[in-house]
């Protein structure tokens, strides 16, 4: 059964503790290199894409050297492939011989995600005999390149990777002759599609060129089709500026609520189409609603690190809605890295002795880095080095490199399927809100980025206890305002099981949802959206640990959206409704209309 309170805490009165110069972060330098070293690692990022060729290498000698020595492990291999060529010689004999209206059972199925096959088209002559093999030997290669004896785990993960997008090359279904959904509609429409995709191709190749989003995206205009609640920026700093959005009901909840996403994205996810806006959502449930947008970072902010957007970002935030909604603690809530930096930002807080949150919401969010699942295949001491002797020139990590790592993470989805449906197929997919808000892309300034990746997923510092917010570490332990945690069952960037680790870094009381869907997906996932649902259990302050698995089959699972859950968990640990709080205040006067400039740099 769900566990939800039913009554709002004793509230407490809040003074606003501003930021003072004395809080200064403290200077934290990337690891000092020499310039030569810096020239040449930054010219091999160029010619590898970013892929540190000597971090393939090992993880290819750690497997190939034990595997070596493993004369089991490779008999069991050599077993494997004789036993596969006799399932595939077997199959095509029972087609050979079998009636055209029943076909013989198909040796190997694919895996429960790949959906590659799954055409009708795909079961018949030869085309199931050609997927077969290919699954046959995407099925040797998993064997082959797992459970080596000896290979360290981030090797096996690096070496099995790569196998896999190697063979997707080889996929039956990228080409023309090989693809008999391609074939049938190629011969249906006269090659008309095959004229179409190369349209498609040509213009695709000019936008990239000359550097515009793909085609589609100009039907989904910032501040006119998404992003589009209105408000006012209330600040603007050298980080970010901060949005105030306007009421919509005649009374609101007293504690506001203050936005933090990640600066790898535009904030507008969280303010897509009015249909789907998170934001308008909280908004029109009567809440006082302030989001921060980031700033674009460029060669300029170059030197901007975590502490950075710690105290120009959450903290200059925090004392604006302090400000502007006096007396009042605040209902934080961070998307992704946004939620890292908030956990950060709170557990400062009360090391330091400031009470001025109500509550912590955090959406996809890690704290603990040592299973942040396949995102850490680009991230080891060779990658990170390679990332900041690029970054050293730039001064800024691009949005077309970070782009990439994701395409790769998933290949199938964002690659070749992509490349079938729009050059072989000749068929575009429709441009929706939440793909234009994918291709406006940031940047992440060079500083910031190698401290992210260094103190949080090489070393982990944040979750042991090490990570040093003005220049004293903090502890996720502290942590006593109430945890709404949201985590996705398919995200790729932040697997639930990682963003589940909260539970055992802080005695506080955590509510944990888990919700269909992907990193982004799964969380625009607004009332009345088909084919949606999450499990959702409140953890009690002080309690036993559950374990994930655990947790999983006792959580109760209901159909719909999860933002009604949210809504419900928020009023309840809010006082009753007040008349809604002006649009900024004298020392915060409205700057100008949302969505502000920021999110307009490019």
């Amino acid at each position: 059964m769900t566990t939800r309170p039913s009554t709002p805490p004793a509230k407490t009165k809040v003074t606003t503790r501003p930021v003072r110069a004395d809080d200064a972060p403290d200077s934290v330098p990337l690891p000092a290199r020499n310039p030569l070293d810096l020239k040449v690692h930054a010219a091999l990022a160029r010619a590898t894409a970013s892929v540190s060729p000597m971090s393939l290498l090992l993880a290819t000698i750690d497997w190939a050297g034990h595997l070596a020595g493993a004369p089991g492990k490779r008999q069991e291999l050599v077993a494997l492939a004789l036993e596969n060529a006799r399932r595939l010689s077997n199959y095509a004999r029972d087609l050979a011989f079998a009636p055209p209206d029943c076909p013989p059972a198909e040796c190997v199925e694919a895996p429960a995600q790949d959906r590659r096959f799954q055409g009708e088209a795909w079961h018949r002559w030869p085309f199931n005999l050609m997927h077969q093999s290919f699954l046959l030997t995407q099925q040797w290669w998993d064997a082959a390149t797992r459970g080596v004896p000896g290979v360290s785990r981030h090797h096996e993960q690096v070496v099995a990777f790569t196998a896999r997008q190697l063979l997707d090359v080889f996929s039956p279904g990228n080409y023309l002759p090989t693809n008999p959904v391609v074939l049938e509609h190629t011969i249906r429409s006269g090659g008309r599609n095959l004229l179409r995709g190369m349209v498609h191709a040509v213009e695709d190749a000019e936008r990239s060129i000359t550097g515009q989003p793909p085609a589609g995206t100009e039907n989904f205009v910032v501040g006119r089709d998404v992003a589009a609640t209105p408000g006012k920026v209330v600040l603007r700093n050298r980080v970010m500026e901060l949005i105030q959005y306007a009421p919509s009901t005649p009374t609101v909840r007293p504690e506001p609520v203050l936005i933090v996403p990640a600066w790898i994205m535009k904030y507008y996810i969280l303010d897509l189409s009015p249909h789907n806006s998170l934001i308008r959502y909280l908004v029109d449930q009567g809440h006082t609603v302030f989001c921060i947008s980031w700033k674009n970072p460029g060669e300029a902010e170059r030197d901007l690190g975590m502490d950075d957007y710690v105290h120009q970002g959450f903290l200059e935030a925090l004392a604006a809605v302090n400000t502007i909604v006096p007396g009042e603690r605040v209902h934080a809530t961070g998307y992704c890295l946004g939620g890292t930096l908030l956990a950060i930002a709170a557990a400062a807080m009360e090391r330091d002795g400031d009470e001025r949150l109500a509550s912590l919401t955090m959406f996809t969010a890690q704290t603990d880095f040592t299973e942040p699942g396949e995102l850490a295949l680009f991230i080891d001491e060779s990658e990170v080095s390679l990332l900041e002797a690029q970054m050293a020139e730039t001064g800024y990590l691009t949005a077309g490199q970070m782009a990439g790592a994701f395409q790769i993470l998933r290949s199938n989805d964002l690659l070749w399927s992509r490349m079938v449906g729009e050059y072989l197929m000749g068929e575009r997919a429709p441009m929706i809100d939440l793909m234009a808000w994918n291709a406006d892309a940031t940047r992440m300034p060079a500083r910031m980025h190698g401290e992210y990746l260094r103190r949080l997923f090489l070393n982990d510092d944040l979750s042991e206890g090490r990570y040093r917010v003005a220049g004293r570490p903090v502890s996720l332990g502290d942590l006593d305002a109430p945890v709404f945690c949201v985590a996705t069952l398919t995200d790729h960037v932040a697997p639930w099981h990682s963003v589940y680790k909260l539970h055992y870094l802080t005695p506080t009381e955590i509510t944990f949802v888990l919700t269909s869907g992907g990193h982004n997906a799964g969380i625009v996932s607004e009332p009345g959206r088909p084919r949606r649902h999450f499990q959702i259990l409140t953890r009690p302050a002080g309690d036993n640990y559950v374990p994930p698995d655990d947790w999983l089959e006792r959580a109760p699972r209901e159909d719909g959206s999860w933002w009604p859950a949210w809504v419900a968990w928020l009023q309840a640990r809010s006082g009753a409704p007040v008349a809604p709080p002006a649009i900024g205040a004298e020392d915060y006067p409205p700057l100008g209309d949302a969505p502000g400039d920021y999110v307009m740099e490019k």
